[in-house]
């Protein structure tokens, strides 16, 4: 029997380093809000799916009303976020079941392609757990900041940048898998779902990323996302 398929959209976060005056999550592109395109994506990609939708507390009536000002009628499971991501998934896997396939993604990713999303879904549904990863194209250095501010190399350090890749959302699961790794208690070395799964013992199945991608932090994240939005037909 095919699995159902979930996704867990992050956003319960505060976005503090946007500086904007309310979450990063709600600021718009092209004249919509950022999480209204990030669910469009895998709605449009996964007919079936069914979301929950985890946000901060204080802004679940400002999404509620925004959704309804724009007319978004995707039907979602409104989850409140918890003390930090770990929490905030393990709160949105209490709606989801044993049996299924679930996507957790950053709310703040919304040039993730439709086609990219499809495929992890198909590769979820045959590896119990899927990570995008891409290669980071830099020149490293292993640098520390001084206790004066200033950045200084450690001297006698290198770093390989053939076996350094940053790792993206979606993450796909099987529902199962997920729900027990989110089962041990909280450790800061959990920065995301893999870290969780591989520590309860589960292999994960690394595949390609996608460069555009990326995940709003700064405005500067904003405006290239608004730059990139014609450029990828969005």
């Amino acid at each position: 029997m095919e699995r159902a398929r979930f996704l867990i959209v992050m956003a319960g976060g505060s976005g503090t380093r946007m500086g904007a005056s309310v979450p990063k999550q709600f600021l718009e592109i092209g004249g919509r809000p950022v999480l209204q395109m990030t669910i469009g994506r895998f709605v449009e990609a996964v007919p079936g799916l069914r979301v929950i939708t985890v946000l901060p507390e204080d802004y679940v009536r400002m999404w509620k009303d925004l959704c309804y000002a724009r007319n978004f009628s995707v039907p979602q499971t409104i989850v409140h976020g918890g003390l930090t991501r770990f929490h905030s998934v393990r709160n949105g896997l209490e709606k989801v079941p044993d049996g299924a396939v679930v996507a957790v993604h950053d709310g703040v990713r919304p040039m993730v392609s439709p086609g990219f999303i499809a495929s992890m879904f198909r590769m979820g549904g045959k590896f119990p757990a899927v990570v995008p990863a891409v290669p980071c194209t830099d020149t490293l250095r292993p640098i520390v900041r001084t206790p004066e501010g200033s950045l200084a190399r450690l001297e006698g350090r290198t770093v390989d940048r053939n076996c350094i890749f940053a790792i993206q959302t979606p993450q796909v699961f099987w529902s199962e898998i997920l729900r027990e790794a989110y089962t041990q208690p909280f450790d800061t070395s959990f920065t995301d779902d893999a870290s969780v799964v591989e520590k309860a013992g589960t292999g994960v199945t690394y595949v390609d990323g996608e460069k555009f991608n990326i995940k709003l932090t700064t405005p500067e994240d904003l405006r290239l996302a608004e730059a990139l939005r014609p450029v990828l037909g969005y």
